[in-house]
């Protein structure tokens, strides 16, 4: 299962800039031979979800105007916000399910900046990967024009894409939340995550019931359908001790401190911060995440040396063993 994003990114526009990217939202020009992704033929399928009333370089000044901000030659005055996904996630979507993602989308976005000060919103389903072009002026709540106050740094675009994935995937819960890693210290496991355990977890029980009662007397007889079963099993394994390196920051490490978790847990009390009160269970729930991976490795570790041999005389594959 391939992760799926959902991705929310912002470019800042001054004066002479601000045509061009009009041009190629707007798509106003006959031919597009600098730009092989577009398919013409499928231009009639882009969609307004905001429709501008005039040239964007026309309507940021009227807007700046009206609001009586300071403007220097260096300004900027258009700041444009592209919204997609990962391709896989608009695979087998209709046009309407699209219409629909980037319309949820667009209401984050207006939760964040007054809907007056956007210029256009264009939805492009000619290119590759269907996405959201959404232009507005930089105008604060006080009347300021500060594209730095909006955005912000990088520190601030992290917040931005946080609260941008937590609003999606209510909607979406198959999305994730993309790498900010290095901002966030890996914070979000991905439901996918959980999911796939859920598989291997089922495969573990499978496992295990054909291992019940088995001897050096009836191992060989029972190798073929356990090595079916290891076929897939291991694989998927490996899989997930690749996917728990990749989140490890967020394990706890001990049974000990997995029970004093649980203490802490019971004792929270109703006035706890509720960030606090977030962060424990959410430990508690990666504490079982790694609990669920040592039992799939300790099915690994009581099967019979000789079923083990069949198995890797008949893939060539050494079976992973339990490494602590």
């Amino acid at each position: 299962m391939k992760a799926q994003y959902g991705i929310l990114r912002f470019k800042k526009y001054k004066g002479p800039a601000i045509t061009p990217i009009e041009a190629h939202n707007e798509r106003t020009k006959e031919q597009y031979a600098s730009n092989p992704d577009i398919d013409t033929n499928r231009s009639r399928y882009n969609l307004h979800l905001v429709q501008p009333q005039g040239r964007y370089r026309e309507e940021a000044d009227r807007m700046i105007a009206a609001a009586h901000c300071r403007v220097r030659k260096d300004s900027v005055r258009v700041v444009e916000a592209l919204v997609t996904a990962s391709p896989e996630f608009f695979k087998d979507k209709t046009n309407r399910e699209i219409k629909a993602y980037f319309e949820y989308a667009l209401e984050f976005l207006k939760s964040k900046q007054n809907a007056q000060t956007f210029i256009s919103a264009v939805v492009h389903m000619d290119e590759k990967t269907p996405h959201l072009h959404l232009c507005f002026v930089p105008l604060t709540a006080d009347g300021r024009l500060s594209a730095k106050d909006i955005i912000g740094n990088r520190k601030n675009l992290v917040k931005w894409q946080d609260e941008f994935w937590q609003h999606m995937v209510k909607q979406y819960p198959e999305l994730e939340r993309g790498e900010s890693a290095s901002q966030t210290g890996r914070e979000h496991i991905p439901p996918r995550i959980f999911k796939e355990m859920t598989q291997l977890t089922k495969q573990k029980e499978q496992l295990d019931a054909l291992l019940v009662g088995i001897n050096p007397f009836n191992g060989k007889s029972r190798a073929a359908e356990i090595s079916k079963v290891l076929d897939s099993y291991i694989p998927n394994v490996a899989r997930m001790k690749d996917q728990l390196r990749k989140y490890n920051v967020a394990f706890t490490k001990t049974a000990a401190e997995n029970e004093k978790l649980k203490e802490k847990n019971k004792t929270l009390s109703a006035s706890l911060d509720k960030a606090t009160e977030g962060s424990v269970l959410k430990r508690l729930e990666d504490a079982k995440l790694r609990q669920d991976y040592e039992a799939v490795l300790k099915t690994l570790d009581s099967i019979p040396p000789e079923v083990i041999r069949f198995y890797e005389n008949r893939t060539q594959e050494p079976v992973m063993r339990h490494d602590k």
